[in-house]
């Protein structure tokens, strides 16, 4: 399984998850406070939405790869690394309600990109190990991206 993620921080997000679960035909897959995300299979899609300050407009907050297994992490670490792109690597970190190991890059516009492996549900949104000016932009997910 390997699916493209898509997170953005909105500002409602009862509307968002409205307008989404019409759009998508479906209800998200994991609701918790100030988040929720649509696991969908048509088309091949994560889409989170994290909950940003009110009245601010809907903004990119991360995009990814969600990938099957740890292994597929470690290959793509691999091949980023080999294709000489800087990388940052987090294991058993919990992030966006999930238990995960990622590796993250930047795209030219200092996009985040992660590939990851959910392992686990977690209780807590939790936060990123990254330092300031890592991978993640400021005020992201958890600080992860």
């Amino acid at each position: 399984m390997s699916r493209a993620q898509l997170a953005l921080r909105v500002s409602d997000l009862e509307a968002s998850i409205t307008f989404y679960s019409k759009l998508f035909g479906t209800e998200p897959a994991k609701r918790r406070e100030g988040y929720a995300n649509f696991a969908l299979t048509e088309p091949p899609l994560k889409l989170v939405l994290i909950e940003g300050e009110p009245g601010q407009e809907t903004r990119l907050d991360h995009l990814g790869v969600e990938v099957g297994s740890t292994e597929q992490v470690t290959a793509a670490t691999g091949r980023l690394k080999g294709a000489g792109l800087a990388t940052f690597e987090e294991n058993d970190t919990s992030c966006c309600y999930a238990v995960q190991d990622k590796v993250w890059v930047h795209g030219p516009g200092r996009e985040p990109w992660e590939v990851y492996v959910v392992k686990a549900d977690a209780g807590t949104l939790g936060k990123s190990a990254l330092a300031d000016g890592g991978p993640a932009p400021a005020g992201s997910a958890c600080d992860c991206g």
